[in-house]
């Protein structure tokens, strides 16, 4: 998997490269391919912020997150991604029912 990372208005060092592809493993239990991810941190006046673009083969997860602390960003927005993939993943077995109401045969 090849992880682009990008940054705005500050430098990508290779603890926070690390932190950030120790984080996205985690979304590996989903046995999905992600494809193309692409990460870009910022640096705003009083906080960090964290966006990403992750392709698969069931749709893209958007997520950001914002926060003091640069790793709790990264955390908070791999949290965020887990969810939706989790989401997308379980997508076609949240239907409620498969037969309807008028199909019900009341028993003696």
């Amino acid at each position: 998997m090849i992880l682009n990372i990008t940054s705005k208005q500050m430098e990508i060092t290779a603890a926070i490269r690390n932190h950030v592809q120790e984080r996205l493993t985690k979304l590996e239990k989903w046995q999905t391919d992600l494809i193309n991810p692409h990460i870009v941190l910022s640096k705003e006046p009083k906080e960090f912020v964290a966006d990403a673009t992750i392709n698969t083969p069931n749709g893209t997860l958007v997520a950001s997150a914002k926060h003091e602390d640069m790793y709790a960003a990264i955390n908070e927005l791999i949290s965020k991604l887990e969810r939706q993939l989790n989401k997308v993943q379980h997508k076609g077995e949240a239907r409620r029912a498969t037969a309807g109401v008028k199909d019900f045969i009341p028993a003696d």
